[in-house]
């Protein structure tokens, strides 16, 4: 059985579109259904970087650090407890083993990626290349940065829609359906601004941009764990 991971999600960019429930259905499992806010359906990239990254248990100093960006909406499951949870379209991360490990252990759609991310004293400054042999182009480049006051995401309705997901589904390639709980505290946001050089992740997931400007959150971020993953049939 795989362990549960504990690690940290730091300098997150929440970059989100307003879509058609209609466009992302093609897109999902039978069994998952769009999730949406006051009739929008989300498209959602989100760049930032894993830190301490370990099975549940070890200390923080035994983990690795991996930069990450993933292409993402928002679902619930039919005949389920109704959880709000969060479908991945593509992770693409900065590590050959990690993205082997997190595609046969978890069943997630990593893709190896050359990732630089780099803090600086008012921005974050991100760069992604897809090199995943067989797969898609996908770049991202992007400088973001927080702006104005923070908010507990709880406390405004768009924002808990969007980042209070606490469970992952993702198909598995035997055709399975899968969920992974996660654990954390409410998220802290700030509004944030970002000039995108260059983003082809949603062409390489079969998407087009939307042509009305992204709501962008930014967060420092925060600890979790992420529990095992479970067949939904529990097998």
């Amino acid at each position: 059985m795989v362990l549960p991971l504990e690690m940290g999600w730091r300098h997150l960019l929440f970059e989100n579109w307003p879509v058609d429930a209609e466009l992302l259905e093609a897109h999902l499992p039978d069994e998952l259904s769009v999730d949406t806010h006051d009739g929008d359906a989300w498209l959602s990239v989100i760049p930032f970087t894993n830190v301490a990254v370990r099975p549940r248990g070890l200390p923080a100093r035994a983990g690795i650090r991996l930069p990450e960006i993933n292409v993402r909406t928002y679902v619930t499951r039919d005949g389920s407890d109704g959880a709000p949870a969060v479908y991945f379209f593509s992770l693409d991360a900065d590590g050959i083993a990690s993205v082997l490990g997190a595609r046969f252990l978890h069943h997630l759609p990593y893709y190896y990626a050359r990732i630089s991310l780099e803090p600086a004293s008012d921005h974050i400054r991100f760069e992604s290349r897809r090199r995943h042999p067989g797969s898609r182009p996908g770049m991202y480049e992007a400088t973001y940065r927080p702006t104005g006051e923070s908010f507990e995401a709880p406390a405004d309705p768009l924002a808990r829609f969007l980042v209070e997901r606490y469970r992952f589904y993702t198909e598995a390639p035997d055709g399975s359906l899968r969920y992974t709980d996660v654990d954390h505290e409410p998220w802290t946001l700030y509004p944030a601004t970002a000039t995108v050089e260059r983003n082809t992740l949603l062409a390489a997931n079969g998407f087009e941009r939307p042509e009305t400007e992204p709501i962008r959150y930014y967060s420092p971020g925060l600890d979790v764990v992420a529990a095992t993953s479970q067949r939904c049939d529990g097998k």
